[in-house]
C-alpha cells in the first residue's frame, strides 16, 4: 500500500469538503447534471479516444498508484550476487533449484541454467522489457487523457448553464439551478482532473521508470551470472544504477 496515495486523496478530499462547510452546506455543491456532464462526459470521451479493453486495462495499472509491488532493487542486487558466487563456484547449473521470488530474474536464470546464450538471454529479456513499458504508456496516456478532458469537460458544462440562465433571464427562480450548474461543472472537472487524474498519471510514470532501471538491474545481474563474473565486480556494476542515497543502503 503506497501510504503517500492515500494521505494526498484522503487529505485533499478532507480540505475541499471542509473549506465547502465552512462557509455553507456540502449539498450546494451537488448537482447531479453537472457531474453527468463532466464524469460521465469524461469517461465516454475516454471511450472513443481509447478501446474498451485498453480502458479497462489502464483501470487495472492504476492500482500500481495505490499498491507498490516492487521489490527494493537493493534486495535484488543483494540477490543477484549471491546467485552468482553460487555460479562461479558450482556453475550456472548450481543455480538450477534455488528459490527465486521475482518472476524476472527466475526467468533469466531458468535460460542461463538451460544453456541459453547470454546474448540470446539479454535479448529475449529486453523485448520482455519493452512490451511492459509499452502497455504502461497506453495507461499512462489514459489517465493524461482524462485529466486534459475533465476541465474540458467543465467548460461544456459551463456553457450549458450560461446558456440555459440567459434563456430564464425573466424567471428569477431558474437562474440559481442554471448558474450553479455554470459554475460547478468547473469545479468538478478541476477536482478530478488536477486531484485524481493528473496526479495518477505522474506516479504511474514514476513507477515505470523506477520498474525500467530494476529489470535493467536484473538484465545485467543475469547477464553477469551467465558469463560468470566475479560478484564483487557485478555488484559495483548494479550498484551504480542506484542513486547516492540508495547505495548507502
Amino acid at each position: 500500500m503506497d501510504i503517500a496515495t492515500i494521505i494526498g486523496l484522503v487529505g485533499s478530499a478532507a480540505l475541499i469538503i471542509g473549506s465547502i462547510l465552512i462557509g455553507s452546506p456540502l449539498s450546494a455543491f451537488f448537482n447531479i447534471p453537472g457531474l453527468l456532464v463532466v464524469v460521465g462526459g469524461t469517461i465516454m470521451a475516454t471511450l472513443i479516444m481509447q478501446r474498451l479493453p485498453v480502458v479497462m486495462g489502464a483501470v487495472k495499472i492504476a492500482l500500481n498508484a495505490f499498491f507498490d509491488k516492487m521489490e527494493p532493487p537493493q534486495k535484488i542486487i543483494k540477490q543477484i550476487v549471491s546467485l552468482a558466487g553460487k555460479a562461479r563456484k558450482g556453475g550456472v547449473l548450481a543455480l538450477e533449484n534455488e528459490t527465486i521470488k521475482n518472476d524476472y530474474l527466475a526467468r533469466g536464470v531458468r535460460m542461463a541454467v538451460d544453456g541459453i546464450a547470454p546474448e540470446e538471454i539479454i535479448n529475449t529479456l529486453k523485448i520482455e522489457v519493452e512490451s511492459l513499458i509499452s502497455r504502461h504508456e497506453i495507461g499512462h496516456k489514459v489517465f493524461k487523457f482524462m485529466g486534459a478532458t475533465a476541465p474540458a469537460m467543465g467548460m461544456i458544462g459551463t456553457l450549458i448553464g450560461l446558456v440555459q440562465m440567459l434563456q430564464t433571464l425573466s424567471d428569477p427562480s431558474a437562474i440559481g439551478p442554471a448558474m450553479a450548474v455554470a459554475l460547478l461543472t468547473t469545479f468538478y472537472g478541476a477536482v478530478l482532473a488536477f486531484v485524481i487524474f493528473n496526479p495518477i498519471a505522474e506516479k504511474l510514470e514514476d513507477r515505470t521508470k523506477s520498474e525500467e532501471v530494476l529489470l535493467d538491474i536484473i538484465i545485467n545481474g543475469i547477464d553477469g551470472i551467465a558469463r560468470g563474473t566475479n560478484q564483487m565486480i557485478l555488484e559495483d556494476k548494479l550498484i551504480s544504477f542506484l542513486s547516492p542515497k540508495s547505495r548507502k543502503k
